[in-house]
């Protein structure tokens, strides 16, 4: 580990003014402080904000959540009014890490975690991501777990968060806080493709700040739930995962959100999934069907070709779970 400088901000004020100087962020380091014990980080200053006023969950006008970046996944995942509204949210946060990590890592931070590509964390290997330029040895290497969706000639690492891909499916946004003042992101313009550029992984600007995820209010009744699927049931990452929120009304589907995990260098929404099903009655037929549409634009590697199929059954299976055959 590289040495570096330690700062604990008393307020968001002191906060905002050593990351405009350079200083990273860290609250519950969970990612953080590994990487930089790997050297794949080398931050020269952090800046400890776990002290700041962001720790809250708030329902906002009608009926959708405010999750403060510094909530913890646990508490996230156990707050009634996340459970009540979002279960998909509950779900995939009860799904991630171990117990005793969802007690340390916050919400701004889990979805801010790098990706879990070990050519990124080897810092023999070649990677665009950790050093611009050098290649991409996934590309030809061992590419079991890598994504089969938005990726590049620059770069093929999956993002890692489950929760984020509840709140991609949910169309959430992200609260920033900066020294040019505060703005929201959508959570689709949050997290960036990798394209040429695969080191910029947030559309975060200099100093900025998460202070919060918002997620819309729904339509209800709203279902909604979250399915992973992995080599070992507990403390493992997702090969792919379903996030499905549905509304259905006098028997027919109103609405639809639908994205997937595991198989995208971002959160993945599926629009043709969601287009699918809209104005449909749910039914054994349907849910294939529309999960046929899941992996449209796939473009696998050659140890990851399982995806395809594995993304569509997993995604079949949710719709089915969510929204029954009734």
């Amino acid at each position: 580990m590289h040495p570096f400088s330690y700062t604990r901000a008393s307020d968001t004020r002191e906060a905002l003014d050593a990351g405009r100087r350079g200083g990273r962020y860290i609250a519950g380091g969970t990612t953080l402080v590994d990487l930089m014990r790997e050297t794949v980080e080398r931050p020269e200053a952090l800046v400890d904000i776990s002290g700041l006023p962001l720790d809250e969950v708030t329902v906002t006008e009608g009926g959708g959540l405010r999750v403060g970046a510094l909530v913890t996944m646990s508490e996230a995942a156990a707050h009634p009014q996340v459970r009540t509204l979002f279960p998909v949210v509950s779900q995939a946060l009860e799904l991630s890490a171990s117990a005793q990590l969802r007690n340390m890592a916050t919400i701004g931070g889990n979805i801010m975690q790098r990706t879990r590509c070990t050519y990124f964390r080897d810092v023999t290997a070649d990677c665009n991501k950790r050093e611009p330029g050098s290649g991409c040895a996934a590309l030809h290497g061992h590419n079991r777990a890598h994504a089969i969706l938005g990726t590049s000639e620059a770069c093929v690492a999956t993002h890692p968060s489950d929760v984020a891909v509840a709140f991609a499916a949910l169309e959430a946004s992200v609260r920033l806080l900066g020294p040019d003042g505060e703005r929201r992101v959508s959570f689709a313009d949050f997290l960036l493709r990798p394209g040429s550029t695969p080191q910029r992984e947030q559309g975060l600007r200099k100093g900025e700040l998460i202070t919060a995820v918002d997620i819309p209010a729904q339509p209800r009744p709203l279902r909604s739930g979250y399915l992973k699927v992995r080599d070992r049931q507990s403390y493992e990452f997702a090969l792919t995962s379903a996030a499905v929120a549905l509304h259905i009304r006098g028997g027919v589907i109103r609405e639809a959100k639908v994205a997937a995990g595991g198989v995208g260098t971002v959160p993945w929404k599926l629009p043709a999934v969601e287009r699918r099903l809209v104005g449909e009655r749910p039914s054994a037929a349907l849910w294939p069907a529309a999960a046929e549409h899941a992996s449209e634009g796939a473009r696998p590697l050659r140890h990851n070709r399982f995806k395809i199929e594995l993304l569509k059954r997993t995604v079949e299976r949710q719709l089915r779970v969510v929204g029954g055959t009734q």
